[in-house]
């Protein structure tokens, strides 16, 4: 019964980690406070990740308008699970330490 238990939780953890995106949502002028959503993963996207390491991926540069139209995506076509308080650590993880002006 112990073995079930605990092959059923890493099945659970292995499907969370392929399905599911922790979006962080940086503090700025539309959403002062920031975000982090769990959301359902798109394309492209990784397990902890933000709008601006989706653009500098994919744009080679973190730009307002790239911003916008990022997070306008996952918001209209992403599945949001859940939302969570704005966490810096996952920025960080999400950009590999680096961070955008606000």
């Amino acid at each position: 019964m112990k073995k079930l238990i605990i092959s059923s939780v890493i099945l659970l953890l292995v499907l969370a980690f392929f399905q599911i995106t922790l979006f962080v949502v940086q503090p700025m002028g539309a959403v002062p406070e920031g975000k982090t959503l769990v959301i359902l993963r798109m394309n492209k996207m990784h397990f902890i990740d933000s709008a601006d390491a989706m653009c500098e991926r994919e744009m080679n540069g973190v730009s307002l308008l790239c911003r916008g139209i990022t997070m306008a995506a996952v918001v209209n076509k992403g599945t949001i699970i859940f939302r969570l308080p704005y966490s810096d650590f996952l920025y960080k993880l999400s950009t590999n330490g680096k961070t955008y002006n606000r």
